[in-house]
């Protein structure tokens, strides 16, 4: 049974752990650097071992205000640190130090947009909080027979854990709530972004309630999902569990729960605990994080036009439709390409780069596996692409074969279109007496389309049109053709 089941509400809140791009850990000097060898990054402070002191990472502290002021948050102006109490073998210190009561970052809400029954809507979830804290090491399974092995470089490495209101209602919603997330960390600077590493990790609550109740029902948590396709997999069959579950008679029981992408199910990990469990009790060797109104001006003034005002410049500057503007946004590293090329291929262009960049670029850089950043075609070469289509010098279909070419040339000359438009005879045929010869040559090898034409069918033309386009290898300028066209067919 699908979470869509009219029967049932799916409900869903999400808590995402966001590593922070700092040089050293979040209480020590330690590098953060991810790949080093096992335990050489792990420091006395990390461990907590007798006699040392955690210190507070400024730049950690910068990156959690920048994340609070993009979401429209409340920076507090005195947080605390607290103990986490737990035992795991990856956590030397037996607590985590964590924020609890007092986080830095309050409220707040992320806006997002996803395809909804064949239709683009945008969606707005509000956040509860979002806090810094340390992490832990990382338990090594794969390389030991019958034992595992602990890597504890990654304890003490900066987290921002960002918790959003149980507001989302969809396996869709979650993925694209947590994709806005990624994206605008990174936009941000906030965060490398990078899955894989486990710099972006996601820990989703799941629960489902009968259709028009308010009370929530029962909720699991499905911890460290790292990829957004697993998000989307672990939310339907948990949902799917636990409608059975409560269908077949049985109690939903709190839990943490892993999600196996092979078999394609959860499992219980442990019951899952409240904050009483973890006996939360301000550090002692940590003072109150105060931050000023100076220090948070310091933080507005470094940062970076925002997603939000940026498709608001794209709508009222570029006339842009907010679908557009809203997936030329999606990334840092696509608005930035996007401008340099309206920048450099004029205004009137704007919609034309939105258009081959939503298309061709997109599904080429998807294609290749590479990031839109480090294409081989530059900015500028596109701009230029761009005017030859304007100008007249080439035509929509021909640009389709030119930017191939261009993709493979993997050069930074500028002039590289025009060289390329040259070498390759792709110059668009507007020559009125080269044209009216193609027209006179398809007309008399195409009497049916011509007759079928002349009748009422004026469809008919399009087939004429295909045939013209062919005979000149796709570079007759089609507006001039079909115009041509019309007037021998009326004559």
């Amino acid at each position: 049974m699908s979470e869509n089941n009219m029967e049932w509400e799916v409900v869903i809140g999400v808590e995402n752990h966001v590593q922070l791009t700092t040089a050293s850990k979040i209480f020590s000097g330690s590098p953060t650097t991810f790949g080093a060898a096992p335990n050489t990054q792990a420091s006395p402070v990390d461990l907590a071992l007798p006699g040392v002191l955690p210190v507070m990472n400024k730049q950690a502290v910068d990156r959690a205000i920048r994340f609070g002021l993009a979401v429209g948050a409340k920076i507090a102006p005195a947080s605390i640190f607290a103990r986490k109490n737990y035992f795991y073998p990856d956590l030397p210190k037996g607590y985590q130090i964590s924020q609890f009561e007092d986080p830095v970052v309050i409220g707040g809400a992320v806006t997002f947009g996803y395809e909804k029954d064949g239709q683009f809507v945008t969606r707005t979830v509000n956040l509860t909080r979002a806090h810094l804290e340390e992490d832990a090491g990382k338990s090594l399974h794969e390389d030991y027979a019958g034992m595992s092995g602990i890597d504890l470089n990654r304890a003490g490495t900066p987290l921002l854990e960002i918790v959003s209101e149980p507001e989302i209602r969809s396996a869709a919603e979650a993925v694209a709530y947590c994709k806005a997330l990624h994206s605008l960390v990174m936009w941000l600077g906030v965060c490398d972004g990078n899955m894989q590493e486990g710099s972006f990790r996601c820990d989703i609550n799941v629960s489902v309630r009968p259709k028009g109740q308010l009370e929530f029902g029962t909720r699991c948590e499905i911890k460290n999902l790292n990829s957004f396709r697993f998000i989307e997999e672990a939310v339907h069959v948990e949902v799917r569990r636990q409608i059975e579950l409560i269908e077949d008679g049985g109690k939903v029981v709190q839990a943490t729960r892993l999600y196996d992408p092979d078999r394609k199910e959860t499992r219980e990990m442990r019951s899952k605990e409240d904050a009483q469990d973890y006996r939360y009790f301000p550090d002692p060797d940590l003072p109150p994080l105060v931050i000023s109104n100076t220090w948070i001006e310091q933080v507005k003034a470094a940062m970076p036009e925002l997603p939000d005002a940026m498709r608001a410049r794209f709508i009222s500057d570029y006339a842009l439709p907010e679908y557009d503007a809203l997936v030329l946004t999606a990334s840092k590293a696509m608005a930035t390409y996007f401008v340099a090329v309206v920048d450099a291929a004029g205004k009137d262009n704007a919609k034309a780069a939105a258009n081959w960049l939503m298309g061709d670029v997109s599904s080429t850089v998807n294609r290749e596996g590479v990031d839109i950043g480090d294409a081989p075609v530059k900015p500028a070469q596109l701009a230029l692409m761009l005017k030859r289509i304007a100008d007249g010098t080439i035509n929509n279909k021909t640009a389709k074969e030119l930017f191939g070419d261009m993709w493979a040339a993997k050069s930074d000359d500028d002039n590289l279109v025009d060289a390329l438009i040259e070498s390759k005879g792709l110059k668009q045929i507007s020559d009125t007496g080269a044209l009216e010869a193609i027209v006179d040559e398809v007309l008399a090898a195409n009497a049916k389309s011509v007759e079928q034409y002349r009748a009422g069918k004026e469809a008919a033309i399009n087939a004429l049109i295909g045939q013209a386009m062919k005979a000149s290898r796709g570079k007759a300028n089609p507006a001039q053709l079909t115009e041509l066209l019309k007037a021998k067919l009326a004559g």
